[in-house]
């Protein structure tokens, strides 16, 4: 009877361990892995290609990549939906010779916390 009422009461917490782990992992932030333009990158004037890749699979249908400059934006940039799925990736028109940030902000896929940050860059003549 003892161990009738202890498997009871232990049972709910026993379920409640086993997802801590699933839990923490999701509320976990998303962090960047790698970046074209690097931070601190000087890069040439035209056309670019702009991408981020993450540690794991972030919804590129709410994410928002842009590019500012003295904390305006300058240009919006449209994810690829087609990249892969830890990847956003954008192509920008020429931009002027100067100090920009490639800003995100990604929500992951298991999540619905936003994560944000910016890629410091320069653009050359």
């Amino acid at each position: 009877m003892i161990i009738r009422r202890f498997a009871i009461l232990a049972l709910p917490v026993l379920g409640l361990m086993s997802l801590s782990p699933a839990r923490a992992e999701e509320e976990e932030e998303c962090r960047v892995m790698e970046s074209t333009p690097q931070a601190h990158a000087v890069i040439e004037g035209r056309g670019s290609e702009f991408f981020v890749r993450f540690d794991r699979p972030v919804d590129h249908v709410r994410s928002i990549l842009s590019i500012r400059r003295d904390g305006e934006v300058v240009e919006r940039l449209q994810p690829r939906l087609e990249s892969a799925p830890q990847v956003l990736f954008a192509r920008a028109p020429t931009l002027p010779a100067g100090s920009y940030q490639l800003h995100w902000a990604v929500r992951t896929l298991a999540g619905e916390k936003v994560v944000q940050g910016d890629i410091p860059f320069t653009v050359k003549d």
